[in-house]
């Protein structure tokens, strides 16, 4: 599978607007800044393909992106970005409660700073992946950021904080260096290929 390979399909601003051709879906989910485009760019070894914001809270509807005909890479929009209206806040959570309702993806990606606990948002997307039921991998972007010695504290924090159970990945990741894309990206290929139909 090329990852490489990859289309802009859609913007939905509804979860009627989102793609249910058969295709596999694997939904990215993160806080505003945590870098989330930054890590799909990465992934796809495409410079500029996920837009990067230039303020944080940019990506407001639900973006398809095709890989390689095979499925779709869909990125939900960022959270937790303070100066965003409360308006904006609550169309954002109807947005996603309907979409994990429609359930419409197979694997989940959540994106979190490897620098800091995880913050109450945080743990309100974790819980909505972890009451989703099905299976989704925890990706700790920044990693760059930190010292060797504190890689595996903050790891065991996250996991703790999170209260992931023991299958779910946590992936360290660097979407600077590129340490952890291709644990990500083979991990992605093995979820797609073995998915049930959807």
């Amino acid at each position: 599978m090329n990852l490489n390979n990859a289309e802009f399909v859609i913007s939905a601003a509804s979860v009627a607007q989102c793609p249910r051709d058969g295709l596999p879906q694997v939904a990215f989910a993160g806080k505003s800044n945590v870098g989330k485009s930054s890590v799909i760019n990465r992934l796809l070894r495409r410079k500029n393909f996920a837009r990067v914001g230039e303020a944080p809270g940019k990506t407001t509807h639900i973006n398809y992106f095709r890989i390689d005909e095979t499925f779709y890479l869909v990125d939900l929009p960022g959270y937790g970005y303070a100066k965003v209206s409360k308006a904006e806040k609550a169309r954002w959570a109807a947005l996603m409660e309907a979409y994990f309702a429609a359930a419409p993806f197979s694997y989940g990606v959540m994106i979190v700073d490897a620098r800091h606990k995880p913050t109450a948002n945080d743990e309100t997307m974790a819980n909505w992946f972890l009451q989703w039921g099905g299976p989704f991998a925890v990706v700790a972007n920044k990693l760059d950021k930190l010292k060797a010695s504190e890689r595996e504290p903050n790891l065991a924090r996250i996991r703790e904080t999170l209260q992931l159970p023991v299958e779910t990945p946590v992936i360290p990741f660097s979407a600077q260096s590129g340490a952890g894309r291709d644990e990500l990206a083979a991990l992605l290929i093995r979820a797609v290929e073995n998915r049930t139909e959807v």
